[in-house]
Order: C-alpha cells, then sequence, then structure tokens
C-alpha cells in the first residue's frame, strides 16, 4: 500500500466530511418532503383546495432544493469514491458504515416519497374524475329558454330593395 501526504489525508477527511454532510442535508431534505406528502395527502382527502396549492408550492421548492442539493452530491460521490480507492487511515472503516448508513437511509426515504407521491397522484386522479361527474351532472337551467334579447315574434325580413333615382 502506498503511503499518503499528510495533506492528501486531510483532503481525504474533508471530502469525506463535506460528503457526510451534504448526505445528511439531503436525508433531511427528503424527510420534509415526506412530510409535506402526507400533509398534501390530508388536503386532498378533505378537500381543501386552499392548502392543496400551499402544500403544492411547498412541495415544489423542496424538490428544486433536492434537485440542487443532487448536483452537488454526485461530483462529491465521485470525489469520496475516487479517494477512498486507496484505502488510508483518514476513512476508516466506522466512517465507509456511516456514509452506507446514510446511503441506505436516503435510498429509503426516496422509496417512501415515491410511494406516497403515487398515493396522492391517485387520490388526485379520483378527486378530479369525481369533479368532473359533479360538473356534468349540472343542469342548465336555461338551456330550454329563449334568450331575453331575442326577437319574441319572428318578422318578416325583406330580400329586395327596390331605389329608384
Amino acid at each position: 500500500m502506498a503511503e499518503i501526504t499528510q495533506e492528501e489525508l486531510n483532503e481525504r477527511v474533508a471530502i469525506l466530511r463535506r460528503f457526510r454532510s451534504l448526505l445528511e442535508e439531503q436525508r433531511g431534505k427528503f424527510r420534509e418532503y415526506l412530510t409535506v406528502l402526507e400533509k398534501q395527502q390530508d388536503s386532498i382527502t378533505s378537500e381543501n383546495p386552499e392548502n392543496l396549492l400551499a402544500h403544492t408550492e411547498l412541495e415544489q421548492q423542496v424538490v428544486k432544493n433536492i434537485a440542487s442539493l443532487q448536483k452537488v452530491i454526485v461530483p462529491m460521490a465521485k470525489m469520496y469514491h475516487a479517494g477512498n480507492g486507496t484505502a488510508s487511515a483518514a476513512v476508516s472503516a466506522a466512517e465507509d458504515a456511516e456514509i452506507a448508513k446514510l446511503q441506505n437511509d436516503l435510498s429509503d426515504l426516496q422509496d417512501r416519497v415515491l410511494k406516497q407521491n403515487a398515493i396522492n397522484r391517485d387520490l388526485l386522479r379520483v378527486h378530479i374524475e369525481q369533479l368532473k361527474s359533479q360538473i356534468a351532472g349540472f343542469k342548465n337551467p336555461y338551456k330550454a329558454n329563449r334568450s331575453v334579447y331575442a326577437n319574441v315574434q319572428a318578422q318578416a325580413v325583406a330580400t329586395m330593395v327596390h331605389v329608384e333615382v
């Protein structure tokens, strides 16, 4: 095994710490997202459009945060795995296990988020179908009536005009 310099060691430790903090931050964002989705489900079932709109807007913000965080995590993961290829004392088995646990937690949270998202989509689909059937069931009370602006009696209309000069 090749010796690494103190500078390389410090760099790997810094990468490890930053990678771990990013994963923890992303885990927090996914938990927040799951909470928003669960509250959104409650808004769907209680047919509260104002709360549903607020939860949808909040959901969009959380998704943007997760996406921007993911843009940083992907290169950081590559750096972590590239630096971890040559085993060192800086990256111990315990730290590796902690990173693996964080990644597993993230994977589980992502699965729960996807399932909750599917539940919410199905609830919304059913709710929209119910609304469509209610709208289709509405009767227009003015459908058979003539417009108040229409002529009550049909009047003859001239078809020819005689002009004398």
